[in-house]
């Protein structure tokens, strides 16, 4: 490691102080999701850092009040060198007015050296560390030639995937780092589709004809959605089932692949034969299965189902897969994607964090999911990395080792270094 480098990372140790002061002021912009809508007043401040460290900065809105900010610095010779895209979302879990916090949730404080506050874990400090490390190396003057691009996004508590539109508006780099929760550990992940299964009936009837078409001799050809959307959760169930059986994927404990009835929505009034049943489902898939596989399997076998059932045969199970925004369209997705061991970047990235830490870093998945997955859905390498264990993301009183903080400050600085010195 150059010996400029290595100063460098002694200063974080140095300036402790300011890197929590600078995480404080990002968790003292209130933005949960849900409600959302509430990021613009975040974004301007990342904004202006960027900006004091020489970024050209482009922010448009999302939905009103929640901008995506993305700043770029020009390599001095960005056409030979290797380029990087650091990715975050400044959005954090909600807090419930009657939960247990010990102090105010949007004023961390540190105590017994962890930094108490929402988002400190998941995942503001991901941010803090990465734009302190910037700010070391813009200070220090160093040029870096191949191009670094920071991208602070909105929406990924509620699967509004600010990064999908990053990806839609043309960034890429050859490698990209979700500096989202992950301890420490360089990570890929399953992923996450919802969607909608509806049964519905071409006819509404009184309650009254219930006997005709349940009874011996009643010549109703009709039924209950409610009572019908029963087989098809049957179905489901018999699926995830079989999933876990004959599915896996290393690192995931068996039958991590789940088919989660989540809401059920059907009926009009009590003097009615339910004549619609909606369900909404989240499916959970592997790292190496895309969310088009699932939900066609999905179909597939409740099709079949619907085929066993006189009724449901002439009223077959409609399908809503996805959607862009759990607040605005009830539905998200979360691609999957695979961490390739031997990609140059994620070597780099495992060797720079056991000359920096002393260890060997882990490479694993993620239990959870993050908007790293549209990324490589976009054709650009990418791994997770960043500080916080998933116990803290979105709990009471979530916290974070000032400790691992600095760690990762100091790993995600000498890894921007070396990335953007590498040649292509």
């Amino acid at each position: 490691m150059k010996p400029s480098l290595e100063t460098l990372l002694k200063e974080v140790d140095k300036r402790e102080e300011e890197l929590v002061n600078l995480l404080k002021t990002l968790v003292a912009f209130q933005t949960p999701a849900p409600p959302a809508r509430n990021t613009a007043e975040a974004q301007s401040f990342v904004a202006a850092f960027l900006e004091e460290c020489g970024f050209t900065v482009d922010r448009w809105n999302i939905y009103p009040n929640d901008p995506n900010v993305v700043g770029t610095l020009k390599g001095s010779s960005g056409e030979s060198y290797r380029s990087l895209i650091i990715n975050g979302h400044i959005d954090v879990a909600a807090v419930e007015a009657d939960e247990p916090w010990e102090e105010e949730p949007f004023q961390a404080v540190v105590k017994d050296n962890k930094i108490i506050g929402r988002g400190v874990a998941d995942m503001k400090g991901g941010l803090a560390g990465a734009l302190f490390g910037i700010k070391l190396l813009r200070e220090a003057d160093i040029s870096l030639p191949g191009d670094l691009i920071f991208q602070s996004v909105i929406g990924e508590e509620v699967g509004e995937a600010g990064t999908l539109e990053c990806c839609r508006k043309g960034y890429k780099a050859d490698f990209a780092l979700v500096v989202d929760t992950s301890d420490l550990h360089i990570q890929g992940q399953g992923g996450v589709i919802t969607g909608w299964i509806t049964v519905k009936s071409g006819q509404t009837y009184h309650d009254a004809t219930r006997r005709s078409m349940i009874h011996a001799g009643g010549q109703l050809f009709a039924a209950s959605a409610i009572e019908k959307m029963m087989k098809v959760i049957e179905g489901l169930q018999e699926l995830e089932r079989h999933w876990a059986v004959t599915k896996s994927y290393p690192g995931f404990p068996p039958g991590m692949n789940t088919i989660n009835p989540a809401v059920i929505e059907g009926g009009r009034h009590a003097a009615f034969i339910a004549d619609e049943c909606r369900l909404w489902i989240t499916v959970h898939y592997y790292p190496n299965e895309t969310y088009e596989q699932v939900a066609a399997e999905v179909e597939e076998h409740i099709r079949s189902v619907a085929e066993g059932d006189v009724w449901l045969r002439e009223n077959p199970p409609l399908f809503e897969w996805g959607g862009a925004s759990m607040i605005e369209e009830r539905g998200e997705i979360f691609p999957s994607f695979e961490v390739d061991t031997h990609h140059k970047a994620v070597e780099m990235l495992s060797r720079v964090h056991h000359e920096v830490l002393g260890h060997k870093a882990v490479i694993d998945v993620s239990p959870t999911v993050t908007d790293g997955g549209w990324l490589a859905d976009a054709g650009i390498p990418t791994a997770i990395y960043g500080p916080g264990d998933l116990q803290n993301a979105h709990s009471v009183n979530e916290q974070l080792s000032l400790e691992q903080l600095k760690e990762y400050t100091k790993v995600i600085l000498a890894f921007m270094y070396e990335w953007c010195h590498t040649k292509r």
